[in-house]
């Protein structure tokens, strides 16, 4: 039995079909003068080869995946058709004296590297991205013939190191069971895809690409985060009556769509929302039965460009998610980028600590036009659906008066133009700092809402670094310390006639329901995927029920405690 980290939910049991790594062999020597020429050619024709290879690959996932899916391979496309990143490889051959695969591959590594270092866990998995092309340029320079999963012929689990996007979109989906792969995160793109195909995923196991042969029995256990090699008889029965029961659990959530987010007793509703990056990730979220959007990141409209977006840009984007929703609620979180996630045509300084540095709303406010131009689009955009405004990074009330004088600034101009927008659009922030946390009373003044964004607020509150693998098993979001700020975010926000939310990933942990219920958080945002389980929690307890859970935990002294005693309730619940 090998433990990794439950990507998508489900129990599969099937043969093993291990996806073996190709090699490639670069050649790192140097060129003489005369081949420069020839490894730019040799580099074009591989671009262009690439190009060929992955409009084919996002037509058969628009077809079998949805429009949503394929703008992956809209995103590779645009790497391949960036004019820097391929200017920096032709560059690399010129200056250097280098192979055209040798500059492919420091290039990207390069990329790689700075996506692989940001905290945001969504941009983080945009170094898949750069690795899925760069591989596919290196191997066409080199004239090595790509492997696919398209041509699997019986119904298998897929064993691999990793799997690229390019990868799943290829696969013939009728036969492959589920995935087990060496690399990955919960928000990698293997994981991604998993999740919208509802195909079983483990990830991060470390080693069963060498572990697993093929035609291993092989059960994936996708909701625990465990696979088991050629099993005993005992687990493999086990497993068949688990795999029937989660089966029956996933037609009950299913009827769950349409219904509301609120307790058995009914006493008690809440907002079940969804966080997006793009306006693509809308149709998810419907799907999911999500009653609006919690958290719309914008960073997506601002990376993979020479400037700027313009304020027309960023006023189609949310018009077109405005509309999309209407009239759900859209929580638009204004620019959260700078110290770890840079922009490479703004200057941004190198900073010791990035995660404590020069980001969000200080570097808005230290940039007033930026932010304008992003005030101006949201509030036009307020005009065609339920748009709200969430600051980042907040860690005082001045910070809020100067964004807000800001936004006045743009509400008057856009008077004065005779353009219409929401006159009584919310205004909140986005709680994440343990400052902002302490002092909610005094910021509550300032704001129509708060959102608590429990990714940064878990890792400044408990000082631990949650992408550091020698101290992740520190990183616990039912820390006494985390569940006292949130309650404490929470009654000052009510004392003040506001309401609370939560769109870090703590609001899509089952485990974690019961107790942010029964503290009397108003709305819940989260990936998708996780509404239906996280809304049938909150419909099977009663409010009271929920109140004394809550309780409960806040007196416990160890995080163990707290896990232990709320994952008997849901057991329970089962």
């Amino acid at each position: 039995m090998l433990k990794g980290i439950a990507a998508s939910p489900g129990i599969e049991i099937g043969k093993a079909y291990v996806l073996k790594e190709q090699k490639v062999t670069i050649n790192r020597e140097n060129i003489a003068d005369n081949m420069v020429e020839k490894e730019i050619k040799r580099l074009e024709e591989a671009i262009v080869k690439s190009k060929d290879q992955l409009e084919k690959i996002k037509e058969k996932a628009e077809r079998e995946l949805g429009q949503d899916k394929a703008e992956i391979f809209g995103a590779h496309l645009m790497v391949l058709e960036d004019p820097v990143f391929l200017d920096e490889i032709k560059a690399k051959i010129r200056e250097t004296r280098i192979t055209a695969e040798n500059a492919v591959s420091i290039v990207s590594q390069n990329y790689i590297e700075m996506f692989n270092n940001m905290e945001d866990e969504y941009l983080k998995e945009r170094a898949a991205d750069v690795k899925d092309v760069s591989d596919r340029i290196i191997k066409n320079i080199l004239g090595v013939p790509i492997e696919t999963l398209a041509n699997i012929s019986e119904k298998v689990i897929v064993i691999a190191k990793d799997l690229t996007p390019s990868d799943t979109a290829q696969m013939n989906k009728q036969k492959v069971l589920a995935f087990a792969t060496d690399m990955g995160g919960r928000t990698s793109h293997t994981a991604i895809m998993a999740r919208s195909l509802e195909i079983p995923a483990v990830v991060g196991l470390v080693d069963i690409s060498g572990q697993a042969a093929a035609g291993d029995v092989i059960i994936v256990d996708g909701n625990k985060g465990v696979v088991y090699i050629n099993p005993d008889e005992k687990t493999l029965k086990e497993y068949e009556k688990l795999k029937q029961d989660y089966i029956k659990y996933r037609q009950e959530l299913k009827q769950l769509k349409d219904l509301p987010g609120e307790t058995r007793d009914r006493a008690r509703r809440v907002e079940l929302s969804a966080n997006i990056g793009t306006p693509k990730d809308v149709k998810g979220a419907l799907e999911n039965g999500a009653e609006g959007v919690g958290l719309y990141r914008t960073e997506f409209l601002y990376m993979d460009r020479e400037n700027l977006p313009s304020e027309e840009e960023q006023f189609k984007a949310y018009k077109e998610v405005a509309e999309s929703m209407a009239p759900r609620p859209i929580i638009i979180r204004t620019l959260d980028i700078g110290g770890d996630k840079k922009l490479p045509y703004l200057e941004m300084p190198d900073e010791l600590n990035p995660f404590l540095g020069w980001r969000a709303i200080r570097m808005c406010l230290d940039r007033p036009h930026i932010l304008k131009t992003q005030l101006r689009a949201i509030l036009r955009a307020s005009h065609y659906g339920n748009l709200k405004i969430m600051y980042p990074m907040v860690s005082r009330a001045e910070e809020i008066r100067k964004a807000n004088a800001i936004l006045e600034e743009a509400r008057q101009e856009l008077r004065a133009e005779g353009i219409p927008f929401d006159e009584n659009l919310e205004v909140g922030i986005m709680v994440e700092i343990p400052s902002a946390a302490v002092i909610a009373d005094i910021l509550a003044k300032e704001v129509d809402f708060f959102s608590i964004g429990t990714n940064d607020l878990i890792q400044y509150t408990l000082a631990v670094d949650r992408m550091n693998e020698h101290i992740s098993i520190l990183y616990e979001p039912l820390h006494p310390a985390v569940l006292r700020l949130i309650k404490n975010v929470i009654d000052a926000s009510h004392k003040a006639g506001k309401w609370t939310g939560m769109c870090g990933e703590m609001a899509g942990d089952v485990t974690a329901a019961p107790i942010l219920l029964g503290m009397g958080l108003d709305e819940f945002s989260m990936s998708a995927s996780s509404i239906p389980q996280v809304k049938k929690i909150i419909r099977s307890l009663s409010y009271d029920e929920a109140k004394q859970i809550a309780e409960k935990a806040l007196s416990l002294e160890r995080p163990e405690e707290i896990r232990e005693m709320v994952e008997g309730v849901i057991q329970k619940l089962k």
